[in-house]
């Protein structure tokens, strides 16, 4: 076995969050006076974390007080309903339940606020992942690699040990900076254009493609 320790970005590559994440973005924004956002710009904005995706989606030349109403407003109306649309893409499950039976060690690695990623990790995924880690006050997050060596540690893999598997030019620079392989999906927001044009080395169409790479 090459790699002990596979770990993973969450929005994009394990669950397609993306009609919650707009929808929680455009329920701040409307409540704030501000025009909602298409759910291909929402897709443009997501990757680094909450506060990025109210930044780029609140109009510019706002002050910081706005900024933080808009995401106080985001947070309130996320812990309720970040479940309402959100579900694994198709495949995932199965590649998930065989790479546990071939004796992998799994992790989470997320810019999505921790409160989510705590809730949605058992809710979809019970008993699958050994490390779940998404943003918090205190830890610097993707493209940071802390969270990454972070998992690592729980996950007791070195850098030759582990692999990162994400969506996104955050999850590529994260794996960089985390001296770690990166595997990218197609399937997830930002699409495999996007990706080759971000020098992604390896990108996979399917989730049992990862097998192939492992």
């Amino acid at each position: 076995m090459k790699y002990k320790a596979i770990i993973f970005d969450l929005d994009g590559t394990l669950l397609d969050t993306l009609t919650d994440l707009a929808e929680g973005t455009n329920y701040a924004l409307r409540v704030n006076g501000f025009p909602e956002r298409t759910i291909d710009e929402i897709r443009r904005f997501v990757g680094n974390g909450a506060r990025k995706l109210i930044e780029r989606a609140v109009p510019d030349g706002q002050v910081e007080a706005a900024l933080e109403r808009v995401r106080k407003d985001f947070d309130v109306y996320y812990k309720v309903h970040c479940k309402d649309y959100t579900g694994p893409y198709p495949g995932i499950m199965e590649m998930l339940h065989e790479l546990v039976r071939k004796g992998y060690m799994l992790g989470v690695v997320s810019n999505k606020p921790d409160f989510a990623v705590q809730e949605l990790i058992p809710e979809y995924f019970p008993g699958v992942f050994a490390s779940i880690s998404g943003e918090r006050e205190g830890v610097a997050k993707k493209p940071a690699p802390d969270l990454i060596w972070e998992a690592m540690k729980n996950l007791q893999a070195d850098s030759s040990e582990a692999i990162y598997v994400g969506d996104s030019e955050v999850d590529l620079e994260a794996a960089a900076n985390a001296g770690i392989p990166c595997i990218s999906v197609a399937w997830g927001f930002k699409g495999r254009k996007f990706l080759e044009e971000h020098q992604a080395e390896v990108i996979i169409e399917e989730p049992l493609d990862i097998l192939k790479y492992l």
